[in-house]
């Protein structure tokens, strides 16, 4: 997963994931103008294994994180990116600087799923267990990137067993996923996510604390 190499980067031209826009308006008479992006919405599913009293997360590599870090620590190193074509970075990092620690997740891209249908299809690519809407809790639904993209974004919740995983999960290797199935013990959750040094996303953050003052006073004593 760390093993990264030949990293360069290109404008993109076109992607069936995001595309860029500007919005000109009026706002209490002064004209402005604001770039986002358009973007699907998504969901993601906070899963606890009671079998094993943790909770299952995702590690990936991620490229815009990873490029960020390379801009954060060499500045400038995007700015001769044309479109004609790639820009090999000038330095690189390990590939460790673009792993994050994340909740299941995935697009609302196909027509016809329910949000609950697409938890499960993610839960079951990902992480390898099964799941049927009747399982999930619906826990919140907000804004994402309001100041670039302002997808929404659906979290629900799973109990699950070591009886209900049948796959290793790890994500379609067709799509070019390659993920790392983590359980997090709970007994080492909060300060996992007060960590200031392990990356992870803010859904990995809200998820746990959700869950330890929600789900986890309800626990019987393991």
């Amino acid at each position: 997963m760390e093993r990264i190499e030949g990293a360069a980067v290109s404008r993109c031209a076109a992607s069936p994931y995001l595309q860029p826009f500007t919005l000109h308006y009026r706002q209490n008479g002064t004209q402005k103008s604001w770039d986002f992006m358009k973007t699907h919405d998504s969901v993601t599913i906070l899963l606890f294994n009671s079998s094993q009293n943790s909770l299952v997360l995702v590690k990936q590599f991620r490229p815009a994180v990873y490029v960020g870090e390379v801009e954060r620590h060499f500045p400038g190193s995007l700015a001769a990116v044309d479109q004609d074509r790639p820009l090999v970075l000038p330095v690189a990092l390990p590939g460790s600087a673009g792993v994050t620690y994340e909740l299941c997740a995935g697009l609302v891209d196909q027509p016809g799923l329910s949000l609950e249908e697409v938890a499960c299809k993610e839960a079951w690519e990902e992480c390898g267990y099964h799941l049927t809407p009747a399982d999930l809790r619906r826990v919140a639904t907000y804004k994402s990137g309001v100041g670039l993209a302002g997808s929404s974004q659906t979290m629900f919740y799973a109990e699950v067993t070591d009886a209900q995983r049948g796959g290793p999960g790890g994500g379609l290797a067709e799509e070019g996923e390659l993920i790392e199935v983590v359980h997090l013990p709970l007994g080492g959750a909060q300060a996992f996510s007060d960590n200031p040094d392990i990356p992870k996303t803010l859904g990995v953050i809200f998820g746990i604390s959700w869950f330890l003052n929600c789900v986890a006073p309800g626990l019987r004593p393991q």
